[in-house]
């Protein structure tokens, strides 16, 4: 039974809700110095430099915003986005920079992996370049336009000068940018006969993406070679034990919002299935535990984010402002989910003298190191070490369906926890135990 964490409970959230990161306050102060604001409603755009960024804080922490979850809270309030114009100025406006990922239900195409190799463990995939090397070793990216492809490309590199057509995301209407020697990185890029592939990779599944990442060295490749240069965004998830590739084009080269899905090929090393037998068996086997003194029930429903969370760990701690500059998640996100992977007692807190930094718990680092199939298993076993979530899922099992939002809320009722935020919670509750149902699809 939880005991005195409601108002602690209720506090913290107050706190997430309006919890500002360090980019959040440093643009407050870039914005209001330079009436930024004022110039965009005047001009269209604000051109800033380097320099004046790094007065406040560093540029490379203030301008990277790969997915619009991380945009500042000034840039998501005013529909404002950046981009990097030269190596040393970037620019604001209205653009719409970023583009939906919708992930399909397609086959599957399995995949071996050379038996040979040591230097690459394909269960454990925790880098984007391991997750790329190890794609490239199993031969998907052959499979990709099934024909030998040839690694030859990745880094940082300047994208040359190029003017382009990108969409004002208030009007409609289309700026004309110019860029002069900016830079831009690519994840890796791979030659055949017929194309030159041009891809950015995530070790996590995504939302959306920054065009600029595909668009940059599309640009500049496109200048430089008579094959065709095809932009491809690979995510892997260690939750599902995924490579998806999505194919894009841009049907016209001198418009930023011209990029199209061409196609999307999911890939899968050496399937492991994962039966409904074996998680009857976690069930049987799970013994129940009090829940966790001082730390809120969860309110975290992607449960394959919290798995992705945990991936982000396995290298490092990070503070929930790293995780929310560099990863899909906001500050507000990065708080939910890093606080609901303690719940299940595979993160900790660790109270240095300047911040907050997140790791892994022994336990957690163990379960990470598994193989694919015995690292779900063990992670169905901590979610249902939960009262409630043991007797939903029990239920479940027994109704063949999961029971409805009402039911599980007088499941929770013991908690203490206001109507509302019971109603909240039970939709965590629920979001979680389908997640294990799915694993077993």
């Amino acid at each position: 039974m939880i005991n005195s964490q409601e108002g602690d409970e209720n506090q913290d959230i107050n706190s997430q809700e309006t919890e500002k990161s360090k980019n959040d306050i440093a643009w407050e102060r870039l914005f209001d110095e330079y009436n930024i604001l004022d110039e965009i409603n005047k001009n269209g755009k604000f051109e800033i430099t380097s320099s004046q960024i790094n007065q406040i804080r560093e540029s490379r922490l203030m301008a990277k915003f790969d997915h619009s979850a991380n945009l500042p809270k000034i840039f998501k309030a005013h529909n404002l986005s950046i981009l990097p114009i030269s190596r040393n100025k970037y620019i604001i406006g209205y653009f719409d920079a970023y583009f939906k990922v919708s992930y399909q239900d397609i086959q599957t195409i399995p995949v071996s992996f050379p038996q040979s190799i040591e230097s690459i463990d394909y269960t454990n995939l925790y880098s984007e370049s391991i997750a790329l090397n190890c794609a490239f070793n199993a031969g998907i990216i052959n499979a990709l336009f099934n024909e030998i492809c040839f690694y030859t490309l990745s880094g940082r590199m300047s994208t040359g000068s190029f003017s382009f057509n990108i969409k004002n995301k208030i009007s409609e209407r289309f700026y004309e940018l110019s860029v002069s020697s900016s830079q831009c990185e690519i994840d890796a890029g791979f030659e055949n006969d017929d194309f030159l592939l041009i891809i950015e990779s995530k070790i996590y599944q995504v939302d959306d993406f920054l065009i600029r990442q595909l668009y940059y060295p599309y640009r500049l490749w496109k200048s430089k070679m008579k094959k065709e240069v095809v932009p491809i965004l690979m995510t892997y998830s260690s939750s599902k034990n995924l490579f998806s590739f999505f194919i894009y084009r841009f049907e016209d080269d001198f418009n930023f919002n011209s990029i199209k899905l061409v196609e999307q090929k999911n890939f899968r090393i050496y399937p492991e299935e994962i039966s409904s037998q074996d998680v009857s068996e976690i069930f049987i086997n799970t013994q129940i535990k009090k829940d966790p003194p001082n730390i809120a029930f969860p309110q975290a429903n992607d449960f394959n984010k919290i798995v992705d969370l945990l991936s982000l760990l396995v290298d490092a701690s990070l503070t929930k402002d790293e995780i929310s500059e560099n990863y899909e998640f906001d500050i507000r996100q990065a708080g939910y989910y890093s606080d609901s992977a303690r719940y299940l007692g595979l993160v900790e807190k660790i109270n240095n003298r300047r911040e907050v930094t997140i790791k892994l718990t022994e336990e957690g680092e163990a379960i990470l190191c598994y193989g694919y199939r015995q690292k779900i298993l063990c992670l169905i076993s901590k979610i249902l070490e939960h009262e409630v979530f043991y007797k939903v899922f029990e239920i479940t099992l027994d109704e063949g369906c999961l029971p409805d939002k009402d039911r599980i809320c007088s499941l929770m009722s013991h908690l203490n926890l206001k109507p509302k935020v019971i109603v909240r919670r039970a939709g965590t509750v629920s979001a979680w135990i389908k997640w294990i149902l799915s694993q077993t699809d």
